[in-house]
């Protein structure tokens, strides 16, 4: 059996009243309270009372059940117990009570956070199949296909060891698993959990595996999943397990300043409410208790706590709008800490996240009280995550439908998609394992903006190389450059918070990442895409063929970018020219390079060969005195074009890489490029390009003529040089 119980006189964490012990908590009203918070560090501080009794079994899970879905159908959950409860008879647990107590509590957590009916169902029988004689084929029988599904997938998930010694392709199947339905791991994070309150009873050495697993996997997937509640109780647990002297010295201070009879936090509370209640804004505030893993931060950095660092207030109201008119109450009314303002409500966290964040000072001590400003909604899907909003088979809302493509699916957020997504293009499943432990680790994120309006969420410190791949996929590997913030940039550029990141892209669908992104590719997904590709090509072309991907300096090669995306797909190698002469092979000759509608004219060259010069070129009046026949050529339907530019300009950073830019934005293809050594600042450029249609060619000269710096475009001027 894979659920442990606590031995109630062994030290360690103590279960809370969520093990269905205690007292029914009170009835809810309109908006329901979650309270695992306040259990949790209720069982953390020793206060919960134990009972070996199972008073009213599954009456607990109703209750809360009810509050969030009153009108749900219970009978599914009376039956599910009914099962349990008949299956697990006579098994008990290490501590001696009851098995049942097990699936009983998990089910009451996943009520609390307002899991709907099937989620509880599943949670009831979700050691049924395992350890009883239940099959699955009886679970589908009794209570359907969805039913059945999340029992497979959490049994399925009981067999799979996360430490060390851990299987990388179990884990990725349990992964897909879950990807296909949030419900799964849903179970899977109440259920350790509860194990977690309940860990006394093991060896130290076990309970230290344990806490090591669920701090490096566990808890970073509830966090991504949004699952706060879950997540702090869990970072308590864990820091219990593996830190206990700091923990017991957290412990104390939370005690001492529970007993406190002057709290800032109660009188900042009281000043709230008056101004909220003179501006006729309706909102609850409410004292939010640190837990111990945040306290015990907040004690490395500051050094002495002072009461106002012991929680947060939380307003909740009713309107989005509501937020920002409690925040510009507070802001007009109080002293705001500016430099503590954020706002996740526009821009909402990868794992689903909404709040308005803010600080005030108090007058009488200069003690900071950090504030939460939050719709009843918003609170609800922050504490519960993706548990919170529903069946992912139920008919989606039209508020569902309206967020952006990550968020459509309220089971599958940004982030899980994602990884769903660059799991399948993991090259082993030794890649994939240590690949998902570093992108669990990362814990915070940043977002970045789109020139569309459109976000982004990254890892912190992720550079323009992530970004591509986050938004384009495969299809970065044609990136040619990035501008942040309107400014190129090099793809090696690190991201911040906030940045506007507008990724210049080429139409080759054969292009190639350079092998220097992977040294700035923090994401799975950028890694796993190039390194994919270019396993795929073992044996690129030469270092001076390959084009260079990102600004370059004066006296450097330029990068050769691609066409931009919005560039006629056609791209001919040169315009057509018809001669005379049955089966000979036309060149365009690169002293002077002619285009349509330049006049022109042709000699006949050594293998049959006839090369096609502008009529005023140089080379024309040499072959003619040398006595060389003129081969009459004319232009063909062919639009397309070669044709080499000089460009004379002052020298400056990111020149080169901004003239090739706007070379790329006019669908020109640069064929090769030359740079002269600067002379007194001024630099000469010489590019040859593929235009697809010469009567572009005016048009790109202007742009390149519009590049800062650059003074003067033209046309290469015929060489006295041989043809």
């Amino acid at each position: 059996m894979n659920a442990e119980a606590v031995n109630p006189a062994s030290p360690g964490p103590v279960p809370p009243a969520a093990d269905g012990a205690a007292a029914p908590a009170p009835r809810r009203k309109a908006r329901p309270r979650i309270d695992l918070r306040r259990l949790g560090r209720a069982a953390l501080l020793g206060s919960a009372p134990r009972s070996r009794a199972l008073p009213d079994a599954i009456g607990h899970v109703v209750e809360a059940h009810r509050a969030h879905h009153p009108d749900a159908d219970l009978d599914p959950l009376r039956r599910a117990y009914v099962l349990a409860e008949s299956s697990h008879r006579g098994q008990m647990r290490k501590s001696g009570e009851p098995y049942i107590t097990h699936p009983l509590a998990v089910t009451l957590i996943l009520a609390e956070l307002g899991a709907e009916t099937t989620t509880l169902t599943a949670s009831l029988l979700h050691d049924t199949v395992e350890d009883t004689e239940v099959t699955l084929d009886q679970v589908g029988d009794q209570f359907g296909a969805e039913v059945r599904y999340l029992v497979d997938g959490v049994t399925k998930l009981e067999k799979v060891d996360y430490g060390a010694a851990a299987e990388p392709e179990t884990f990725r199947k349990m992964l897909l698993a879950t990807g296909n339905d949030v419900r799964v791991m849903s179970i899977k994070l109440a259920d350790r959990l509860h194990n977690m309150r309940t860990l006394g009873v093991m060896r130290r050495e076990k309970q230290e595996r344990i806490a090591k697993v669920t701090r490096d996997v566990l808890i970073p997937l509830a966090e991504r999943l949004g699952v706060q509640a879950l997540k702090s109780e869990l970072e308590d647990l864990v820091f219990a397990v593996m830190h206990p002297e700091e923990y017991a010295h957290t412990r104390e201070l939370v005690q001492e300043n529970a007993a406190r009879a002057d709290d800032p936090l109660a009188a900042v509370a009281d000043e709230v409410r008056g101004v909220l209640r003179e501006a006729d804004i309706q909102a609850e505030v409410l004292i939010r208790p640190r837990h111990f893993v945040s306290v015990h931060r907040v004690s490395r950095k500051r050094g002495t706590l002072r009461g106002a660092d012991f929680g947060r207030l939380l307003v909740l109201v009713q309107e989005d709008a509501d937020c920002y008119a409690v925040l510009g109450e507070l802001h007009t009314c109080m002293t705001p800490v500016v430099s503590e303002f954020k706002d996740f409500i526009a821009v909402p966290k990868f794992n689903l996240y909404q709040s308005l964040h803010t600080a005030v000072a108090r007058a009488e001590d200069g003690q900071v009280v950090e504030v939460l400003i939050r719709t009843h909604q918003m609170h609800k899907v922050a504490e519960a995550g993706v548990v919170a909003l529903g069946n992912p088979y139920a008919q989606p809302s039209e508020e569902q439908n309206a967020g952006d493509g990550e968020r459509a699916d309220p089971t599958r957020p940004g982030w899980l998609s994602r990884l769903l997504d660059w799991q399948r293009g993991a090259p082993d499943p030794d890649t994939f394992w240590s690949t998902l432990r570093e992108d669990l680790a990362q814990d915070r994120e940043i977002t970045v903006f789109r020139p569309d309006g459109g976000t982004l969420g990254l890892p912190e410190g992720a550079t323009c190389v992530d970004a591509a791949y986050a938004q384009y996929g495969e299809d970065a590997h044609a990136t040619i450059g990035a501008r942040v913030n309107g400014r190129l940039a090099t793809m090696s550029t690190v991201l911040r918070d906030g940045d506007t990141v507008q990724l210049l892209m080429g139409q080759d669908p054969a292009s190639e990442p350079s092998r220097q992104w992977l040294e700035h590719a923090h994401t799975p997904a950028a890694r796993i895409a190039i390194q994919r590709r270019l396993a795929a090509h073992p044996e690129p072309a030469p270092e001076a063929a390959q084009p260079s991907r990102g600004p370059a300096t004066p006296g450097a090669p330029p990068a050769a970018p691609r066409p931009a995306a919005d560039a006629p797909p056609a791209r001919p190698a040169a315009a057509d020219v018809l001669v005379d002469r049955p089966g000979a092979t036309v060149r365009l000759a690169g002293c002077c390079t002619p285009v349509p509608p330049d006049e022109i004219t042709g000699f006949a060259v050594r293998g049959g060969v006839v090369t096609v010069h502008r009529a005023e070129c140089a080379v024309v009046a040499r072959m003619k005195s040398a006595g060389r026949a003129e081969v009459e050529v004319r232009w063909g339907e062919s639009t397309g074009c070669r044709v080499t530019l000089l460009a004379e300009s002052f020298g400056r950073p990111h020149l080169l890489a901004d003239l090739t830019e706007a070379m790329a934005l006019q669908g020109a293809e640069i064929v090769s490029a030359t740079v002269e050594p600067p002379d007194r600042q001024r630099v000469r450029h010489s590019y040859t390009v593929v235009l697809p249609d010469a009567a572009r060619l005016p048009a790109l000269m202007r742009a390149m003529r519009d590049v800062a710096g650059v003074y003067d475009v033209s046309r290469a001027q015929p060489q006295p040089a041989g043809a």
